[in-house]
């Protein structure tokens, strides 16, 4: 809905067209022939919701079983499925599911967790939230995730867990991340919140660890609105997390540990179902656009790294500039929506005590800058974006 003046007042109203029209929310120029006022400028990312989805909300609303019901127990077996997972845990966000998964797994106060510096906040915040302590790695310079080699420095005796975060949509080595892990004693998770439909040497990510977890925020591959899902192999895991999601209810009236309120709605889960099979069409589309700005652009900007055996699921475009602000100007000059991931890495900011320095995280975070890579990205939307880089590289 980025880019519709007012949408709180209209979002009724474009429902109402979807499912009259049969037109879905994601195409402008549908909006625009139906009097919706669409500014002039080429997002960086907006949720592609259409009328399958105003079809499948309305569904459960009109059924009067809003929570607790069918949808959400179907979607989990879908995921966990379309991942090559045993089991699927869907919870209320992204954030929540890194922090039950690091509940589940007993770590808590006096542990040590290694996470990149370089990622959205959240991965190390649910870390500090069950009272353990973040230990910042540096990344590998190429592809932006953690390594082996950029791993192993930080461990010590109080480290019960490791978690890669699969950036941008590339997978981190967790094959060889695994194997470090457990020569040490300790465990993997993987924040995929970014991958969903990224593959390691043709497996999906989230699987090579004791548990991945994954966001249904507005941006990512798939949308709930607001979600996350956490998938595993291990039985009893699974029933861990499930009763830390429910208030430890084992049963109706019997709570069998202290748990909290972090379940999905049936609305959001029927939403999530349809664009899950939306998912291998739009990430196809993701890799021809990445193609098309490869050729174009590694001339004059360093465009994405891809490592052998990995299948980028391109959640961003990240280039790597030498000059970002008149990068930043040129994209301005032509409407073209961008976004710096991430400008101040986590060992630098306020709400963590100072640490120590990460050289290839701190000159990455000066060079980055997103660029769109949208599904629904037309051709000519493409080539504004590329001559705008172009003449920003300049």
């Amino acid at each position: 809905m980025d880019g519709l003046r007012d949408p709180m007042c209209i979002c009724g109203q474009v429902a109402n067209l979807c499912l009259r029209t049969g037109n879905d929310v994601d195409n402008p120029q549908r909006l625009a022939e139906h009097g919706f006022v669409v500014a002039n400028t080429i997002e960086l990312s907006r949720p592609l919701v259409g009328s399958d989805e105003v079809a499948a909300v309305t569904r459960v609303l009109l059924s009067g079983q809003l929570a607790g019901g069918p949808e959400v127990a179907q979607f989990e077996e879908e995921f966990a499925g379309y991942c090559g997972a045993a089991h699927g845990i869907a919870v209320g966000n992204g954030t929540v599911a890194l922090e039950l998964g690091l509940r589940a797994l007993g770590i808590g106060p006096g542990d040590e967790v290694v996470v990149p510096s370089f990622t959205f906040i959240a991965t190390a915040n649910a870390v500090r939230m069950v009272g353990a302590t973040p230990v910042f790695a540096d990344i590998d310079p190429a592809t932006m995730c953690l390594s082996p080699a950029t791993v192993e420095p930080r461990l010590t005796t109080a480290t019960k867990a490791v978690i890669a975060v699969h950036l941008f949509g590339h997978p981190a080595p967790c094959d060889m991340l695994d194997e470090l892990c457990k020569a040490h004693g300790c465990v993997l998770l993987e924040d995929a919140a970014q991958a969903l439909g990224a593959r390691w040497h043709d497996r999906h990510v989230g699987t090579f660890g004791a548990l991945g977890t994954f966001s249904f925020y507005p941006t990512k591959a798939v949308t709930t609105g607001e979600g996350g899902m956490v998938i595993t192999d291990d039985d009893e895991l699974a029933q861990r997390l499930r009763l830390l999601r429910n208030h430890g209810a084992a049963a109706r009236h019997h709570h069998t540990t202290v748990g909290t309120n972090q379940r999905m709605s049936d609305i959001a889960a029927a939403m999530g179902r349809v664009q899950l099979t939306k998912l291998e069409a739009h990430n196809r589309a993701r890799r021809a656009l990445a193609a098309r700005y490869h050729e174009v652009l590694h001339p004059v900007v360093d465009v994405p790294t891809t490592a052998p055996g990995a299948l980028h699921a391109y959640h961003q475009y990240t280039i790597r500039v030498a000059n970002r602000e008149r990068m930043c100007a040129a994209l301005e000059r032509a409407g073209v929506g961008y976004g710096l991931y991430y400008p101040r890495p986590c060992h630098l900011q306020p709400s963590f005590a100072p640490q120590a320095r990460l050289a290839v995280t701190e000159g990455a975070a000066r060079r980055v800058l997103s660029i769109p890579i949208r599904p629904d990205l037309s051709p000519a939307d493409c080539d504004t974006v590329v001559q705008a880089v172009l003449d920003g590289a300049r």
